[in-house]
């Protein structure tokens, strides 16, 4: 299936993929980080699967989400005129994870089919299954991890693979439960199916009724995107994922694939906006808070990203045994440009402080807000002249990156501005200084005469759409000249189809020391809207918005890269990158 072929449900600590065709093709368990136990996105059917769908020929499929919820419908329509219809969900979660389905009998009778293959460590380790002592009980035991099924019908063993066949009536309802447990304890009680879809559906509406986007032209796409990103929130720790994939291509059949299940500081402060422009303070809160533990310790030891509770050891390994989502390979868990040095994230972390004091949120007591972000300025006074890895995290020769200059700038100017504006202890005539010898070097060294724009890197002659960010954060006003003339720069030579690329590719990696090509990176598009929002080129602002709109699946998910060539999203999905672009445009454009 393409990737827009699927669906998310989450109970806000791991999330699964639900085909059009009813099968959950992607589950790990029990953290997003987690090995999987369905697999078969990555691979084939053997690697694990679960799905539950018609016997019989399938004349139609139509599918939604209960309204501004994570319960998600499936209507098949079956070539007999029959209907049924599949309901999905994972329960915000009491101690372990559970999946909910639920089939219902909408007209008719319809033969349904249920195919359930286990299969964990990512599609490597095949469980002992036996009869569980409650009727229609499974349980699926390897190592640490235990399942056990509970269902409404007698399941059986057919060449290792669980099935079971049964008719559906309308107004009749067949229950199907999966829960996780440690394998040395003991399975859970069972729980009433109909009554958790039913908590899932008030719990999310719940949580969503505090948004104070409640009208507007694209309210209904900023409250899914709201949805999104909150079921890619890690609960016990307030972190937000990237995504809950590893290795869905940038490239079909490419291997520029990577594994998104971990929180970046790069989407520290986007992330922070789309939540305080919504009226989510207490999540706002929460991510703050994860990133103040998160980056505890050494300024030097910063890293780019971290574990959903803030774990550094995330270490970068290939998965053989699995072939990749259309033959992309290698499959990677684990994300090695942990270990990058980028010296954007210092910029990124810092002006997230300063958007959290500034929106109100309250300061620690010890203000360990001001003492992380003074700490972080003192590693940088000494280290932003140095070469980086990029806001990309290229995998080739450090650079003077233009963009990450730029946010050792907004480090700077954001120190000062929380200490004039909030009476905190510092030198601000020396850090004046430093923002001013940061500023003149980015507009002596970053901006290229010959091409009339803020390149990739000092010297360089490529074009990078990171350079849109330079008015967003403040760097140059954006009738500044030299940001017009960026901006034309950028429509002639990153813009493809409507879609801006990150950078231009090449085939023998000299710009980012990988092989193979990407699709159009959609934030970066937003990042455009954003631009011409900004100069008053208001209706090529909507009709971009509204291009990225259109790209979006039936149900309302973004991935990280649309493939304007082939007319598909590409990379790990849904991003949460992506929707925070989405909610912050149309606020602003709102605006």
């Amino acid at each position: 299936m393409k990737i827009e072929d699927y669906g998310l449900i989450g109970d806000t600590q791991t999330a699964a993929l639900v085909g059009r065709n009813g099968s959950i093709d992607w589950l790990c368990l029990p953290r997003f980080d987690s090995g999987a136990c369905f697999a078969a996105l990555l691979g084939e059917e053997k690697h694990g699967f679960w799905q539950i769908t018609p016997a019989g020929e399938i004349r139609s499929t139509r599918r939604r989400y209960r309204q501004d919820t994570l319960v998600l419908e499936t209507e098949f329509e079956t070539a007999d005129g029959g209907c049924a219809r599949l309901v999905d969900c994972m329960p915000p979660r009491k101690t372990y994870p559970n999946v909910v389905r639920l089939v219902e009998g909408v007209r008719g009778r319809v033969k349904m089919r249920m195919r359930l293959v286990v299969r964990f460590d990512y599609g490597h380790i095949v469980p002992w299954v036996k009869e569980d002592k409650e009727p229609n009980g499974l349980s699926l035991v390897a190592g640490p991890d235990a399942l056990i099924l509970r269902s409404g019908i007698r399941v059986q063993g057919e060449e290792l693979t669980s099935v079971a066949e049964f008719e559906v009536n309308a107004g009749e309802t067949v229950p199907f439960m999966l829960s996780w447990y440690p394998s040395h304890e003991p399975p859970p009680a069972p729980l009433d199916a109909g009554h958790e879809v039913a908590a899932t559906e008030s719990w999310w509406r719940g949580w969503i009724g505090r948004a104070t986007c409640r009208t507007g032209e694209w309210n209904d796409a900023i409250r899914r995107s709201l949805v999104t990103l909150k079921a890619l929130t890690y609960g016990p720790s307030g972190g937000i994922v990237a995504a809950p994939t590893t290795s869905l291509p940038e490239q079909l059949g490419g291997g520029r694939n990577w594994d998104y299940r971990f929180c970046w500081l790069r989407d520290a402060a986007f992330t922070l906006d789309a939540l305080l422009g919504a009226g989510f303070l207490d999540e706002a809160g929460a991510w703050r808070d994860w990133l103040l533990r998160a980056v505890g310790g050494d300024p030097a030891d910063l890293q780019i990203l971290y574990g959903p509770l803030g774990e550094r050891r995330l270490p970068e390994f290939e998965l053989a045994h699995l072939p990749g989502y259309e033959g992309s390979r290698p499959v990677r868990v684990g994300n090695a440009a942990g270990g990058q040095f980028q010296l954007d994230v210092y910029g990124e972390a810092i002006d997230t402080l300063f958007r959290a004091r500034e929106a109100g949120l309250v300061a620690t007591p010890d203000r360990t807000d001001w003492r992380v972000a003074a700490k972080l300025l003192e590693f940088l006074e000494s280290h932003w002249q140095q070469p980086d890895d990029g806001v990309w995290e290229v995998r080739g020769e450090k650079r003077h990156f233009t963009y990450s200059k730029v946010m050792a700038w907004v480090a700077v100017d954001r120190l000062i501005r929380l200490a004039e504006r909030f009476h905190l202890p510092t030198d601000l005539g020396r850090w004046k200084t430093i923002r001013q010898t940061i500023h003149r070097e980015v507009c002596e060294k970053g901006y290229h005469p010959g091409i009339g724009a803020f390149t990739q890197s000092y010297g360089s002659e490529a074009l990078d759409a990171s350079i849109l960010r330079l008015p967003l954060v403040g760097f140059l006003p954006p009738d500044d000249p030299r940001v017009v003339s960026t901006l034309a720069a950028v429509e002639r030579k990153l813009l493809r189809d409507g879609f801006v690329l990150r950078y231009v590719t090449d085939k023998a990696g000299a710009v980012d020391g990988l092989s193979g090509s990407e699709g159009a990176f959609l934030p970066c598009t937003f990042w455009l809207a954003d631009n011409y929002g900004l100069v008053g080129r208001h209706d090529e602002a909507r009709a971009v918005f509204e291009r990225l709109l259109d790209l979006r699946n039936d149900l309302g998910l973004l991935s990280e890269e649309y493939d304007p060539q082939s007319r598909r999203l590409v990379g790990n999905f849904p991003q949460a990158f992506s929707h925070v672009a989405l909610v912050n445009t149309a606020l602003r454009l709102q605006r």
